[in-house]
């Protein structure tokens, strides 16, 4: 039985599509198109990981796609899965490489500012439409650091590390900068 600590949210059903047991879904990913071969998912369904075999997937525009579940034959059956949640095992997600990472591996990492040191832990990432955002523990205070290409330099798999070159001011404006008389 997988749990949902092992694997990760494709999407959800959002409503009914047919009177033959299809349902529309939402795939909250990057690239839809990478799904169109997708053959099973779990559906989380009273807190519990279902899975579920694809008769057929067709992709539509914005993340949609039409899913007919095997022996889901009926309106009736489909309507039992409409608000479900997606998922598939983190297994499945190729590796990236370089300062590319999913949102969720980064959780727990140490982030290091070259300027300023240790700032504190990852705690998740905000997925804010064109402006993800990096959420760090420090000291007790939440900084925000845009997921830009720029800003980080190096992470380190391995040691659970991330190396960054905050935006000119940022940390300051969150931490206090010493002030001068």
């Amino acid at each position: 039985m997988f749990l949902k600590t092992d694997c990760y949210r494709l999407g959800s059903i959002s409503r009914l599509h047919s009177f033959k047991g299809e349902v529309a879904i939402y795939l909250d990913v990057d690239d839809p198109y990478e799904y169109e071969n997708l053959e099973s998912v779990f559906v989380e369904y009273d807190t519990k990981l279902i899975p579920f075999f694809l008769e057929r997937i067709a992709i539509r525009t914005n993340g949609h796609a039409v899913v007919k579940f095997l022996d889901i034959d009926t309106e009736r059956q489909a309507k039992n899965l409409v608000k479900c949640g997606l998922y598939l095992p983190l297994s499945d997600l190729p590796d990236l490489e370089g300062t590319e990472f999913y949102f969720h591996e980064i959780e727990g990492y140490q982030v290091i500012d070259e300027e300023h040191g240790l700032l504190g832990t990852v705690l998740h990432v905000l997925d804010l439409p064109n402006n993800p955002l990096i959420a760090i523990e420090a000291n007790g205070i939440e900084i925000l650091l845009p997921k830009k290409e720029e800003f980080i330099l190096k992470l380190d798999r391995a040691k659970k590390e991330m190396l960054v070159r905050s935006p000119e001011g940022l940390i300051d404006m969150y931490l206090g900068a010493d002030e001068e008389e």
